[in-house]
């Protein structure tokens, strides 16, 4: 039982040391560069979500809407390459 929590707690250390690094590379980011690194992660959260629509949809009406959706912010997703 002791390892189980020994292991759990490097993995807690190991993601606040990667969060922390994250934070302090945000930080020396532009509002601009923020801006857009924000703007990206949400067309990013977007997709997974009409990802996980898609999957489980079942009217045909829908899931072409969906599939119109992931293309549009795929496009979207191209200007930040």
């Amino acid at each position: 039982m002791a390892r189980g929590w020994e292991s759990k707690s490097v993995e807690d250390q190991q993601q606040t040391a990667s969060a922390v690094k994250e934070a302090r590379a945000l930080n020396r980011l532009t509002p601009q560069q923020r801006e857009r690194q924000a703007q990206k992660q949400s067309l990013l959260l977007s997709r997974a979500q009409t990802i996980s629509r898609l999957k489980s949809a079942t009217n045909e009406k829908y899931r072409a809407q969906l599939e119109l959706a992931l293309r549009h912010l795929d496009e979207k997703l191209r200007e930040f390459d």
